[in-house]
């Protein structure tokens, strides 16, 4: 586990770990949000204008009010904002989306009087001799937790993830927080029924707050993949290891996004790798690490491996899940867009309303898609001659919010891997043998 220094975090700031405290904190974003639209309604209605409430949510004035207000909580009300925003896309309103994209850059650190007590609570008051040496300055912060590096005694060097404090015990209220800003900025339809997904969403952030489960998974993943060397997994410390503090080897690597630039055959080999894994997840294993984040992986360019790093999304992948997938490659691999259709109505990747309304444009998205994935050798995910065609005929599916539709959740798991993988790929240009590492997946 590795982060360059420019990238590490500099900003103290002590995350606010009691309900009373969260509750208050969610309390000053409403205060200012609403102070921010009586202003900017105001200021419309003086110019004639008949401003939407949306519209006022959403300004840029509040974007920052909201972005700030939630790095600041961290937790589930950060990561679930993460999550909206890599997958998303231009679907949200762009003042929306600056809000949540704000989110994925944006991490503060605790303060060293937090982050020992929270090392007492969970190893003791001298838990500081258990290491030759431990860095107080994060070498990376997220949503849930900030990464430190420490060395034992014997000289052998780990990565030490340490939660947040109070992050577990606010999941459910952050989590309807956060979709109530969604209702509430007009984004989601009020015919749209939530409740399936929030709940699974909580219950995965749930597990994902716990680090014991979390190192489990990991030491099962190496188990997986032992003996192949395109893919390096950290090995659990677990005497050192809590539901709130996760002690793992530290493992050298480059940051993936920092090979946009590197030579070709190193990216098509990275994502190569990646692709193949969320193959095996989906087909072989039955289980799937499910949060695409970029700064999960790490390559290392010596051993041409890519290092895994988080496995708290880990989740067991229903058959009925991965028999929907099979049945999608099968007919994409005879070119059968009818079946095609067909199959991404039956198993709900789109809803049945959506595809008879709009049938026409349905069939053009799955056209333009075909044809991309059939060129001559691999394909190029660099080339992106197809998305301005899919995203013109999606945006009348899009505007017809009548037949918006919520897929199964846990297909909006897995998908949510597979569409994270194809960015990564996209963000790398690489070119992929897709046709025929799916083949080789479901023969």
């Amino acid at each position: 586990m590795q982060q360059d220094d420019e990238d590490r975090p500099t900003q103290h700031r002590a995350v606010p770990s009691g309900r009373v405290a969260r509750l208050g904190a969610f309390g000053r974003l409403a205060g200012g949000v609403a102070g921010g639209m009586i202003a900017e309604g105001a200021r419309r209605l003086a110019a004639g204008e008949r401003p939407k409430i949306g519209d006022l949510v959403l300004t840029p004035g509040n974007a920052k009010r909201v972005a700030d207000q939630l790095s600041h909580l961290r937790g589930a009300a950060m990561k679930l904002g993460q999550m909206i925003s890599m997958d998303a896309g231009d679907v949200l309103p762009p003042e929306l989306q600056s809000i949540l994209s704000r989110l994925r850059n944006q991490a503060y650190r605790m303060p060293p009087t937090q982050l020992d007590r929270v090392l007492r609570d969970e190893w003791g008051n001298d838990w500081r001799r258990k290491f030759r040496h431990f860095e107080a300055s994060p070498i990376a912060a997220a949503s849930i937790g900030q990464v430190h590096r420490a060395t034992l005694s014997d000289g052998r060097v780990l990565a030490i993830k340490v939660q947040y404090p109070g992050v577990a015990e606010s999941i459910d209220a952050d989590v309807d927080n956060v979709a109530t800003l969604l209702r509430v900025s007009g984004v989601l339809p009020s015919s749209i029924d939530l409740t399936p997904l929030l709940t699974e969403a909580k219950r995965q952030l749930a597990e994902e707050a716990d680090y014991v489960r979390e190192g489990e998974q990991m030491r099962l993943y190496g188990a997986r993949l032992a003996g192949d060397a395109r893919y390096a997994v950290p090995t659990l410390e677990p005497t050192l290891t809590t539901r709130r503090v996760l002690a793992m080897d530290f493992v050298e690597g480059r940051p993936v996004e920092a090979l946009a630039d590197a030579p070709q055959d190193v990216r098509d080999r990275l994502m190569t790798a990646l692709v193949t894994l969320v193959l095996r997840e989906l087909f072989d294993f039955g289980v799937m690490q499910t949060d695409p984040n970029f700064a999960n992986y790490r390559w290392q360019p010596e051993a041409n491996a890519l290092v895994l790093l988080d496995f708290g999304a880990t989740r067991d992948v229903p058959a009925d899940t991965a028999d929907a997938y099979r049945r999608l490659i099968h007919a994409g691999l005879s070119r059968d867009r009818d079946a095609i259709r067909d199959i991404t109505v039956e198993t709900g990747f789109v809803g049945a309303e959506a595809a008879a309304a709009h049938r026409p444009a349905l069939d053009r998205m799955i056209a333009a898609i075909d044809d991309a994935l059939n060129r001559d050798g691999p394909f190029d995910f660099g080339d992106r001659a197809f998305v301005p065609v899919v995203r013109e005929e999606a945006k009348g599916m899009i505007a017809d919010r009548a037949t918006w539709h919520v897929p199964d959740v846990e297909t909006l798991f897995v998908q949510r891997k597979v569409s994270g993988t194809a960015l990564l790929a996209a963000r790398l240009k690489a070119r992929v043998d897709v046709r025929g590492l799916a083949e080789a997946a479901v023969s």
